[in-house]
């Protein structure tokens, strides 16, 4: 959550996707947004209920990407739920679909709005989807003023007032020429591709004929179809009006780093985005050209691609074998730009995150070397142990170096001294680890830190103090849901605020150590024999551990059974015991 919150503030107000993930990193909700900063802070600033609130509990990370628009927000969202498939998509859908515009396929064609179930295969003809259905109905309403399609669902006997106010050609009495339906039809079909020239000049021709037949009403309302079409519209406008496959590549570079990001256009708007950020180590030009030709290598090659004039076209168009395009103006160049932003935003986020994760890292060191009196904390080592019912003993050590892991100083143990409780584990590894330290004169830590209470501390101590080390050792006091309430020394107890940056800083040790060591004892269990596993289970000895290993051989046959199917092996208590041995293995 905390990584969250800190991306939270470094959000872009400008309208985009965003991409929430889970622990996994794998996509759970796709959803589009007019201001990303607005929307995304909307899950985490206020409660929910249902399956919105299940949605925000499983949210561990999100990304976004920035448009041009609400509509191509709209469109991109589409594609990703597409590409993904997000789980909560599909739990918190409402079943409404988008509105689109629909040119209808009949011998005289309406203009509507339409939410087909199907879009392939549908017989109209279609332009959208619409994230605004008020925008849609307000431009049906607009064309459908301006050019006289049929209005009635079904033909009628007779004109209608459609007719006689010239919104109609009356088709109900009139055999109508099909070349003026072809051209009211292309006409249409420019103008909802974005092509608003043609209207705009119908418009203003019907406003100045109005105008000087003092039909003033009227002509006001031309002039609002206008404003409609430049404040309404325009704004929403970031398409090309072809069925070229293109894409757009750009970049960005900070701190010896190079960010990419390619905007996928297919019949004109961006369906899909691909990013990449790596070190930046080459020549820059030689560097856009690798990324270029390493990403059509593995990817599906455009017909045409716009780029800036730092990429080598040339040398990219004669490797790839397509069209490199360098847009000084218009659409093609605000796509450019778009792709730049993006490239930046991923960029400029990663390093802000670094740099704030640093200064709070080492905020939280310092704070808990302060809260200890340890002034210049800089090395922790944290050991841990497990077993499973005094088997396969293992210890586990991570060091954490000014508040950060430093994973290359990790270290395990397996314990050899047959011990099966946890003081005496701690007195081995802890013997192990320091007369190590002393003989090979390695590095001390400032603190040493054992997952456990006072009884580990104790162990600790005792050892460090035969070895004559002065080392401070603290224990991680918890709760019953396992969560550190205070540090304690043998003869001291710290409290541990749950919203300080040291209580996060220790929860996320604990974490680390606990991990490291469970995925070393589950390595171990997993190369432990059979044999050996019943060794240690009480209530089976040399003639039934012959018995069992003669009849199944490998663990994994005998983890199949039931604790019935044991009973008729064994006496009841030793079936008990073998069982709940392997059911504790069955973890793995």
């Amino acid at each position: 959550m905390d990584k969250i919150k800190e991306k939270l503030k470094l959000l872009t107000t400008e309208p985009g996707c965003y991409l929430m993930k889970d622990e996994t990193g794998k996509v759970i909700y796709v959803g589009k947004a007019k201001n990303l900063k607005r929307r995304v802070s909307s899950y985490f600033n206020r409660e929910h209920t249902g399956k919105t609130k299940a949605l925000v509990q499983n949210i561990k990370n999100f990304e976004y990407i920035v448009t041009a628009s609400e509509v191509e927000s709209l469109l991109l969202e589409i594609n990703l739920i597409k590409k993904y498939s997000p789980k909560y998509n599909i739990l918190l859908k409402d079943n409404k679909s988008y509105p689109y515009i629909e040119i209808t396929d009949e011998r005289y064609p309406r203009l509507i709005i339409s939410r087909p179930r199907k879009i392939k295969g549908h017989k109209g003809k279609l332009f959208g989807p619409y994230p605004n259905a008020s925008a849609a109905r307000q431009t049906v309403q607009l064309l459908n003023r301006i050019y006289p399609f049929r209005k009635c669902h079904t033909m009628q006997k007779k004109v209608c007032l459609y007719y006689h106010i010239g919104q109609c050609l009356g088709y109900c009495e009139k055999k109508i020429d099909k070349q003026v339906i072809k051209e009211m039809i292309s006409e249409v079909t420019s103008f909802l591709h974005g092509n608003y020239d043609e209207v705009r000049k119908k418009i203003k021709s019907l406003m100045i004929d109005a105008s000087n037949k003092l039909n003033f009403e009227r002509a006001i309302e031309y002039k609002q179809m206008l404003e409609y079409i430049d404040t309404v519209l325009e704004k929403q406008k970031i398409s090309l009006n072809d069925n070229v496959t293109r894409d757009v590549i750009n970049y960005y570079v900070k701190n010896d780093y190079i960010s990419f990001q390619v905007l996928h256009l297919r019949d004109g708007r961006i369906n899909m985005r691909d990013g990449e950020v790596f070190p930046l180590i080459d020549d820059v030009k030689d560097t856009l050209s690798y990324f270029v030709t390493s990403f059509y290598d593995k990817n599906d090659v455009p017909k045409e691609v716009l780029v800036t004039e730092d990429f080598d076209c040339d040398l990219l168009e004669n490797a790839i074998n397509t069209k490199f395009i360098v847009p000084q103006k218009g659409v093609k160049k605000q796509l450019v730009e778009m792709a730049y932003e993006n490239a930046k935003i991923v960029l400029d986020e990663k390093f802000e995150l670094i740099v704030r994760d640093d200064k709070r890292t080492f905020g939280a060191n310092e704070a808990l070397g302060k809260l200890i009196g340890i002034p210049n904390l800089k090395r922790i080592e944290t050991f841990d142990n497990a077993h499973l019912f005094g088997t396969f003993t293992v210890s586990g050590m991570v060091v954490f170096t000014n508040g950060k892991p430093d994973k290359k100083e990790y270290r395990k143990y397996k314990i050899t001294s047959g011990s099966k409780d946890d003081y005496h584990t701690m007195q081995e590894v802890i013997y192990r680890r320091y007369y190590r330290v002393l003989h090979d004169k390695l590095e001390k830590p400032d603190l040493i830190i054992v997952d456990g209470g006072i009884i580990q501390v104790h162990a600790a101590k005792e050892v460090l103090d035969n070895l004559y080390l002065d080392i401070p050792v603290l224990g991680l006091k918890k709760n019953d849901k396992h969560t550190t309430t205070a540090l304690i020394s043998e003869d001291k107890e710290y409290e541990i605020d749950k919203t300080s940056d040291v209580f996060h800083l220790l929860t996320r040790i604990q974490d680390e150590v606990h991990r490291f060591t469970i995925n070393y004892h589950k390595d171990i269990r997993s190369k432990g024999s059979l044999s050996s596993i019943l060794d240690n289970v009480p209530g089976i000895g040399a003639k039934r551990k012959k018995e069992l290993l003669k009849k199944y051989k490998t663990i994994t046959k005998l983890k199949s059974l039931t604790k019935e199917e044991l009973a008729t092996l064994l006496p009841d208590n030793v079936a008990e015991n073998l069982y709940e041995f392997l059911k504790e293995y069955k973890k793995d």
